[in-house]
């Protein structure tokens, strides 16, 4: 974890989280499509949208959709033969998935929460062009939950039910292009209360979310299928939305890195305060770069565009001041320029640099008035693009005199953040008309055994280890191993060891594991529980299924040579060994089992399952010891 020295309950730390985790449900949300994700080179059409903001039912704007309007981007949409119209918003969308129902409601118990009387589905303004139709449909089912952590309960405010977003997939010269496989996949928003202080206690209520979505069995697993969204400010800061946090493990470190990062900006800011500092106007100063070497400037002034700058008074030394691991406050006003279609800034904390030189700095500083204890930021692009990102960066730093402006920011991969836009407001929400409320209904809703009840029930009704049954609890194959377990008669340990350490080894060996299906594994386990195929096989038989995923377990046993030899051809071969040993058998006796045992096995080529053989050898060397 990132190691600040700061005393968070001085500080006055409060979060919270937003956990969002995609439902394994047949159908989408609101129509009858698959759940399954495709591969963009599949779709079938694509057709493009421009969205533009649009005012509430009672007549306002959201602040974020007007700023995300201010750049002019197409979205483009990939359809598939696995999408329809509700996806592409050209047909309304159907009633609210019933499987989808019943799973959140297994999840509001977990949560100890308690449904609503009746949901609503409502719209959400979506301002980046995920939604075709500009906004996302969410319906509150629960609320009032809590958790326990080690520093006390977390209370869970709320619990949503909505409908994923279209999967980003390329970003292209006129904006960005988008996948409707994933738009409408039922998605769960579970909201706690801010009742955390501290990046340790973030962490651990994410993971015990996390435990308690994966102990129904209903829930995506893999990379993408979970997000988390921190709510984080401190006393004298603000609140800062932090979105799409991938992994557990970055919790606590993106906590604590936006604790530091406002910690800073209030310290800048009584440094500012101290200077008298101010922002000035903005002005162009394309002439002071007419001769320029610096290659990004001399491209934007060859293709027509221009230089402009913005004097920052008192600013000298405080944009390059560092406010998380590798980014500035220069990082913060060139993510607003960004925002508007700019590459990002120049300025002078960091030049001479980039090809701009020493002579160009001074002139740069004649041009805007500034003086050495002043600093200045330039962009260089298109006019229009230009004014616009400038006059973002100024706005940027204007906050910058005032201290932590609320926002929400991107979560970066390294537990740092970025601008991403304005917090939402009020204006956002509003009815949906095309979907009837539904009366969510617990009274039949069987609360789903946990994962950490799980890992005990697998040691004492299976006798799996200790490790294994974790493995395999928390493992996303766990549904698949009950099954097989408990509709196939499966031998506990080998559908543990198949669907953990067999899939671990063959992904190392290069096999491409990815196209087993539940199938190949519940017909592999029946195979060799029926006693058509020995357990030793099991890892030759999914290695031919997965090179060769249209086969059946029976047709890959089939085609490889795998099928079991009955018993008398098993004790035939076993005393074929034993006789051309029997010299070793009567000399040695049981001492000579392990070198037969080898030698047995190999004879019986994998047609026989080692138990067996053992068994059947033990008896014949017994017979002439």
């Amino acid at each position: 974890m990132t190691d600040y020295d700061h005393d968070y309950e001085e500080l006055g730390l409060v979060a919270g989280l937003e956990i969002h985790q995609q439902l394994d449900t047949e159908t989408k949300l609101f129509c009858e499509c698959p759940t399954d994700l495709r591969e963009p080179e599949e779709s079938t059409r694509r057709f493009t949208r421009f969205l533009h903001p649009t005012k509430s039912e009672l007549g306002e704007l959201d602040q974020a959709a007007v700023e995300e309007s201010r750049v002019d981007r197409e979205f483009e949409y990939l359809a598939y033969d696995s999408t329809c119209l509700v996806e592409a918003d050209d047909e309304p969308p159907h009633r609210l998935d019933e499987e989808a129902q019943e799973v959140v409601l297994e999840i509001a118990q977990l949560l100890d929460m308690e449904p609503v009387d009746q949901a609503h589905v409502m719209r959400k303004i979506v301002v980046d062009g995920s939604n075709t139709s500009g906004f996302q449909r969410s319906a509150l089912m629960a609320t009032d939950g809590e958790i326990e952590t080690g520093d006390g309960p977390v209370g869970i405010e709320d619990l949503m039910l909505e409908e994923e977003s279209a999967q980003r997939v390329a970003e292209t010269d006129e904006g960005v292009r988008y996948s409707l496989d994933r738009l409408g996949i039922p998605l769960v928003e579970i909201g706690t209360r801010p009742d955390i202080r501290s990046p340790e206690q973030a962490r651990e209520a994410a993971e015990t979310i996390g435990m308690l979505l994966r102990s129904t069995g209903k829930v995506k697993r893999g990379l993408g299928t979970i997000r988390q969204d921190v709510n984080i400010s401190i006393a004298e800061g603000a609140r800062v939305e932090v979105k799409g946090v991938q992994s557990l493990d970055d919790i606590d470190d993106l906590v604590a890195n936006e604790v530091h990062r406002q910690v800073r900006l209030l310290e800048l800011r009584d440094e500012l305060r101290e200077r008298d500092a101010e922002v000035g106007d903005v002005v162009d100063v394309t002439d002071t770069f007419a001769d320029t070497e610096s290659g990004v400037i001399e491209s934007a002034i060859e293709s027509g565009g221009k230089v402009t700058a913005v004097p920052l008074y008192g600013f000298d030394g405080v944009v390059g001041a560092e406010l998380q691991p590798d980014r500035r406050l220069g990082t913060e006003l060139s993510d607003h320029a960004k925002r508007h279609g700019a590459g990002g800034i120049f300025h002078t904390d960091e030049l001479p640099a980039y090809g701009v030189t020493e002579e160009e700095v001074a002139a740069l500083r004649d041009a805007v008035g500034a003086g050495d204890d002043d600093a200045v930021a330039i962009v260089a692009a298109d006019p229009e693009t230009a004014d616009l990102a400038i006059e973002a960066a100024a706005e940027r730093a204007e906050t910058a005199l005032e201290g932590v402006p609320e926002e929400t920011r991107g979560a970066n991969e390294d537990g740092t953040t970025r601008y991403l836009r304005p917090l939402p407001g009020a204006a956002r929400m509003y009815p949906e008309t095309d979907v009837p409320p539904v009366e969510p209904d617990a009274s039949e809703v069987e609360t789903p055994e946990l994962l950490t009840e799980k890992v005990e029930r697998y040691q004492d009704e299976y006798g799996l280890d200790a490790g294994l049954a974790e493995q395999v609890a928390y493992g996303e194959r766990m549904p698949l191993f009950e099954r097989a377990v408990e509709e196939l008669g499966s031998d506990p340990t080998l559908a543990a060891q198949t669907v953990e350490s067999t899939v671990t080894e063959l992904r190392r060996d290069g096999v491409p594991v990815e196209n087993l299906t539940e199938d190949h594994f519940l017909g592999t386990l029946e195979l060799v529980a029926a006693g058509e195929t020995a357990k030793g096989n099991v890892g030759e038989i999914l290695t031919a299924l997965a090179e060769s995923p249209d086969l059946t377990a029976a047709e890959a046993v089939e085609r490889e040579g795998l099928g079991s030899a009955d018993e008398d051809e098993v004790r035939e071969a076993i005393v074929d060994v034993v006789e051309r040993n029997e010299g070793q058998v009567e000399e040695q006796g049981m001492q000579a089992f392990s070198a037969l045992m080898g030698e047995a096995m190999g004879a019986l080529g994998g047609s026989a399952d080692g138990d067996q053989v053992s068994q059947l050898l033990r008896e014949e060397i017994q017979k002439r010891a």
